[in-house]
């Protein structure tokens, strides 16, 4: 992806589900790693959260169960502290982070990374390892 790449969030979350879903949460990594370094410094905690939650499913799948249950957690704790400065845990319409539903985002990352961390990645099917960003 080039270095220059930039997308809307809306673009972004559209994107990178689509990715997460064919079972390429790298490349999803990517877009909103491009979507992280190009917004706004109060911004970059939810997008880059976002990003580590891909690296986290990009080691499940590659099966490092460590990695994943790390990347999943700092991820998770990134997005909640973005939903923590806001007071909500669910974006304000209207921002740009509009159209995530972070209490979803967190939940499932969370319990992906308990299932992970006590039963390990052969307990959970390939096509169970991913997140929904968005409705």
């Amino acid at each position: 992806m080039p270095e220059d790449m930039a997308f809307t969030p809306a673009e972004a979350v559209q994107l990178a589900q689509r990715l997460i879903d064919d079972g390429r949460p790298f490349h999803a990594h990517e877009v909103l790693e491009a979507t992280w370094k190009s917004s706004p410094a109060d911004e970059r905690a939810l997008w880059k959260g976002l990003a580590q939650i891909a690296v986290g499913l990009t080691h499940a799948r590659r099966g490092n169960s460590t990695g994943a249950v790390t990347l999943l957690r700092r991820g998770a704790a990134a997005v909640a502290s973005y939903g923590a400065e806001r007071g909500t845990a669910v974006a304000a319409p209207g921002s740009r982070a509009a159209g995530l539903d972070l209490e979803t985002i967190l939940s499932a990352t969370n319990a992906l990374a308990d299932l992970i961390a006590v039963r390990g990645l052969d307990a959970v099917p390939p096509g169970d390892l991913r997140v929904r960003l968005s409705g």
